[in-house]
Formats: C-alpha cells, sequence, structure tokens
C-alpha cells in the first residue's frame, strides 16, 4: 500500500479553512465523500486509472492548536498500490495535491513538512 503524510501550518482561521479545503481537493478532480468540522475524506473518481491506484486522501484539521490566524492540518493521500516505483501514481497525486495547498491563494503557507 502507497501512503504519503505531511503536516501544515497555515495562517487562516479554523472556521475558514474546512469549506477552502473542500473547493480545493474538488478543483483538484477528487470527490469529497465524508467531511466535518476537522476531518475530510475525499476520493479519486474512477475511470482514468485501474481500482488498486486509486488514491483516497484524509485531512485532519487541529483544532486543538488552532488560533484566530493560525491552523495546523494533516494531510494522508494513499492507495493500494505497492510502491514499486518512486514516480508511483499515489506520490503524483501526492505531489500535486500538496502543491495546490502550497501555493493556495486563500491562505499563507507558515510551513509544511512532508514524512
Amino acid at each position: 500500500m502507497a501512503r504519503y503524510t505531511c503536516s501544515f501550518t497555515l495562517s487562516i482561521p479554523f472556521d475558514h479553512l474546512q469549506p477552502l479545503q473542500i473547493e480545493l481537493l474538488q478543483d483538484c478532480g477528487l470527490n469529497v465523500v465524508y467531511y466535518t468540522s476537522d476531518y475530510i475524506m475525499a476520493r479519486e473518481v474512477p475511470g482514468n486509472v485501474t481500482f488498486s491506484k486509486l488514491v483516497v486522501v484524509e485531512i485532519l484539521i487541529d483544532k486543538s492548536t488552532a488560533t484566530e490566524t493560525e491552523t495546523r492540518m494533516s494531510m494522508v493521500i494513499k492507495n493500494d498500490e505497492l510502491p514499486l516505483q518512486v514516480d508511483n501514481h499515489c506520490r503524483q497525486v501526492f505531489t500535486y495535491i500538496k502543491q495546490a495547498i502550497e501555493n493556495c491563494s486563500h491562505w499563507h503557507l507558515i510551513e509544511s513538512f512532508a514524512g
């Protein structure tokens, strides 16, 4: 199973982040299937890759450390594909979404850490 993680610290109030993240994920071609005020789950739309390569994105927004100007969130992108190649489909989607978050004009990126 391929799995990539990243944490972000963004200059945006907690209550503004979730709707903007949902919009960003949809703009990236993902289908948001579930969300709460601090959690979002989205899936890649079937049709372009085999079933095992379909990517699931999970975003957890950290309520406990959020301030009026700063919010932390973690992202996990995974699929059932074995990561036999460095540049596999899951990694490509991870890089694409990570760059979309880092370059989004709705907030200022304070810190990004990929693990």
